[in-house]
């Protein structure tokens, strides 16, 4: 190893304990069930942290330094936002969390200069929130993007949009929003402020996850007036541009959620090795020590994957392929972990006595979240074949 990399890997080894310490120290205490499905009090809460983990110098460790971040590569990301999801808050508190951390790469990626003053810099500061809306009710898109059903018509001086979306991360009293909308050019995204007249959030969609700062909103959007430079990118290349944020955003949700599961496989450890049961402790019983086991091989499997994946994507190189194997063995590994760590803790495991059962029923929305596994699999053997046939 060189000084050069040794250097580099003891800075961030300091980050990550910095990261951990806030998290154990300042987030997890804040955790609590009042917060947890309540969009105004944990915007609050968020705001607080956000202001406390810029004292602490770990705030937006994925924006470059030039946005308040602090500039680290995916491969870097990948062992922080790790140890920031071990808290419950922890993702919102270092503004890295969905959706507005791939909306941010997105529009770092895509905006004008305009649209980065107006939009990426108070989204950076955590001063507005915004949501991705691309899910909506059938027959429109779900996890088949081609049954988009939303549309945007040219009017005089820019677009009338017009759809209906469901299921939408962070939607809930968001300041504005990245709607994908059919156009005669192809599809196209538009950043829509959310006060226009004819953007309605029509409810919060009750779900098993907590924690999601914004809810999941559903939405309809009627004749909402939008100008040419809220024009998202090119004009029919939306589906282009939605890959580019899906790839990295599928990603870091495997990065979080292998520190969710870890912390809920410490709580089932430290459980199991206090508790005895029929003249011994439960850690001293083979079922448990092999849970324990295949656990940690199933977290360390899930690390090595996402660090590959996060250094092709450092590499400039696609991770179309590997990014989708990452995402289904993660999302399927972490929901055995966090099973485990359930079974582990007995009926403490389902009780809102500990983050466990939250952390389990969050688990598994993983495995549709970004694409349904199911269907990642079948692009995963098309591509395959495709390469066999035209190597």
């Amino acid at each position: 190893m060189n000084n050069c990399t040794a250097s580099t890997n003891t800075h961030l080894d300091e980050l990550r304990q910095r990261v951990r310490k806030f998290v154990d120290q300042v987030a997890i205490p804040l955790e609590n069930q009042a917060i947890e499905r309540d969009i105004d009090k944990l915007d609050e809460v968020t705001l607080s942290l956000r202001t406390q983990a810029r004292q602490s110098g770990i705030y937006a460790p994925q924006l470059p330094k030039e946005w308040g971040g602090l500039g680290l590569s995916w491969a870097d990301c990948a062992v922080i936002f790790e140890e920031a999801a071990r808290g419950l808050l922890g993702p919102l508190a270092l503004n890295c969390a969905a959706p507005d951390q791939p909306n941010m790469w997105l529009l770092l990626e895509l905006g004008t200069p305009q649209q980065l003053e107006r939009y990426l810099g108070p989204l950076a500061t955590g001063q507005k929130r915004a949501c991705f809306a691309m899910t909506e009710p059938a027959p429109g898109a779900g996890s088949d993007p081609n049954m988009l059903t939303t549309h945007a018509e040219r009017t005089d001086g820019g677009w009338l949009l017009s759809g209906h979306k469901t299921f939408i991360s962070g939607g809930v009293k968001s300041d504005f929003a990245i709607v994908p909308a059919q156009t005669n050019e192809g599809v196209t995204l538009f950043i829509i402020d959310t006060d226009v007249p004819g953007f309605e959030v029509v409810r919060d969609v009750g779900m098993v996850t907590s924690y999601q700062i914004g809810g999941h909103a559903e939405i309809q959007l009627r004749d909402c007036f939008i100008d040419d430079a809220q024009v998202l990118g090119q004009i029919g290349a939306g589906f282009q541009h939605a890959q580019q944020r899906l790839e990295p955003a599928r990603l870091a949700h495997c990065m979080r959620f292998i520190g969710r599961a870890s912390r809920a496989l410490e709580l089932a450890q430290e459980y199991v090795s206090t508790r005895h049961s029929f003249g011994q402790l439960l850690s001293e019983t083979q079922q448990i020590q092999a849970m324990v086991a295949d656990s940690h091989i199933d977290l360390h499997a899930s690390r090595l994957m996402t660090q590959h994946c996060a250094q092709r994507l450092d590499a400039g190189v696609s991770i179309r392929h590997e990014s989708a194997m990452t995402k289904v063995f993660v999302s399927e590994a972490i929901g055995r972990v966090t099973d485990r760590a359930v079974q582990m803790m007995g009926a403490l495991g389902v009780s809102d006595d500990t983050p466990v059962s939250a952390i389990w029923r969050e688990a598994r929305p993983f495995r549709i979240y970004d694409g349904a596994n199911e269907l990642h699999r079948a692009m995963l053997a098309r591509r395959v074949f495709y390469r066999q046939l035209h190597p």
